[in-house]
């Protein structure tokens, strides 16, 4: 299944606009401050049902009116399936195939969409939580049933931290721990078994891009040398003192090492990006090819901060991913994946189809 199709209403500076896309090479055109990011990211909210920029949904909603908009259709073999996305100042509705949906987990199943833009380096920059965004984003497309164990585990451990924060006794904190137990085991085991898939991928396109050498390793959020149990147990003063769980899956990270040292604060912004892309598309890389979907790759501005040999290379690894391609540039005319099948022009938020 790929996108075919989008039609984007009081989204940031675009009005109205609608789009068709090429199965493989869509590409936007237009001046700075044009449009180009704002579409890039209305498409994303469509197939996660958040925007990469902004938590605040109020921001993403054009001057003057109350909501927004986004709808699109995904094409499968024999039908079309549609997708929408209703954002207000109170919250996100979304719809697949004309039914409400209970997850936006469902949305990104029917529309996986990753993005490379300027901002990418955030991947390495900030917290582990955005690297856990990433890590599930991809256990989810190759292990179905991680997204509904992901969301089970959330709702027990909020039910925790809440007896936890009301200083409730500890066997009635300690009555959430059976289930908690169980689904954190999985959820560490699917993401340590991802992490070891992904670490292939990702060091031969670390070396093409940064030529160097990437090691990648999971933490599970506890002291491995004890099970989840003993750590949960083992930490009770520490987690009733913070009104919160503090040892399991919501604290998990992914051990990043170039050439043996670790990468925190010790690569330019530049090798920051290069890595993050790497990641993303080893991510991509191991999709698995019998999907009924496949993911849409965006890619922001790519001549951006990037010298010619580095944009070459960044081009050579995109052009060998299995990805339906929107990018988005200043030049009108650029051909660095071959000729486009759709192009399309932006200036003020106005689309125009060339």
């Amino acid at each position: 299944m790929t996108l075919r199709r989008v039609q984007v209403s009081d989204f940031r500076c675009l009005h109205s606009a609608e789009v068709e896309f090429d199965p493989q090479f869509t590409l936007v055109s237009g001046p700075n401050a044009s449009g180009k990011t704002s579409l890039l990211e209305a498409l994303y909210v469509l197939g996660r049902g958040r925007s990469f920029r902004t938590r605040k949904l109020d921001h993403l909603i054009r001057t003057g009116a109350a909501r927004f908009v986004i709808y699109g259709e995904a094409e499968l073999p024999a039908r079309r399936v549609g997708l929408g996305v209703e954002g207000t100042p109170r919250g996100i509705r979304a719809r697949l195939g004309g039914e409400r949906v209970s997850s936006l987990g469902e949305l990104a199943a029917a529309l996986p969409i990753q993005i490379i833009d300027p901002e990418v380096h955030r991947l390495i920059e900030e917290g582990p939580s955005r690297r856990r965004r990433f890590l599930d984003w991809g256990v989810f497309h190759v292990e179905h049933e991680y997204v509904e164990r992901w969301q089970r585990y959330q709702q027990v451990l909020k039910q925790r931290n809440a007896a936890l924060k009301a200083r409730h006794p500890r066997a009635a904190v300690a009555a959430w721990d059976i289930e908690l137990v169980r689904l954190g085991e999985y959820l560490n085991e699917a993401r340590s078994r991802y992490v070891s898939l992904l670490s292939g991928s990702a060091s031969v396109i670390a070396k093409n891009l940064l030529g160097m050498d990437l090691g990648l390793s999971y933490r599970s959020g506890w002291n491995r040398e004890r099970s989840f149990a003993e750590a949960l147990a083992g930490s009770w003063s520490q987690d009733l003192e913070a009104g919160a769980t503090q040892v399991g899956p919501q604290r998990a990270e992914i051990g990043i090492r170039l050439n043996g040292t670790a990468v925190k604060d010790r690569i330019s912004r530049g090798q920051q990006k290069l890595l993050a892309a790497a990641l993303l598309m080893a991510q991509l890389s191991q999709f698995p090819q019998d999907a009924a979907v496949r993911p849409t790759l965006l890619l922001d501005d790519p001549a951006a901060e990037l010298d010619s040999d580095r944009l070459v290379s960044l081009i050579q690894e995109v052009s060998g991913q299995a990805v339906q391609l929107v990018v988005t540039s200043l030049n009108p005319d650029f051909a660095a994946f071959g000729a486009p099948g759709r192009r399309y022009t932006v200036n003020a938020g106005v689309l125009t189809a060339i």
